[in-house]
């Protein structure tokens, strides 16, 4: 049986929420480059990096609660379509170069969560 609505749409909202922690900790470095005075002072006061880690700890009980109505071959999928998204974020919000290469391999990778969306159970 394939994946019922909901299981796909809580999916889908990790695999895109993801990708946000790897902005804050973007932004983290970013602005750990700006900041002067010692590594651990630097590190305690970026609100950036505390935030990421924050958002990584919401999103490992968010994952927690979509393992407990999905297997983890089918949701697994869609976290690396989340993985996929990085470079295209990071595209669109830091101007960082995106070529036809990683296009063509973030096409692979959502032809593969449909095929493994669409599996039917062994």
């Amino acid at each position: 049986m394939s994946l019922s609505l909901k299981d796909t749409l809580l999916c889908s909202a990790f695999a895109v929420a993801l990708p946000f922690g790897q902005i804050l900790f973007k932004l983290a470095a970013i602005a750990n480059a700006k900041a002067d005075g010692p590594i651990l002072l630097r590190l305690l006061t970026n609100l950036p990096l505390m935030s990421a880690f924050a958002w990584y700890g919401l999103m490992a009980l968010f994952w927690f609660y979509v393992l407990t109505r999905v297997p983890l071959s089918s949701a697994f999928a869609f976290s690396m379509v989340g993985s996929a998204l990085v470079p295209v974020m990071a595209w669109v919000i830091f101007k960082e170069p995106l070529n036809w290469q990683m296009a063509i391999g973030f096409m692979i990778i959502l032809v593969g969560l449909m095929i493994v969306a669409r599996a039917q159970p062994a």
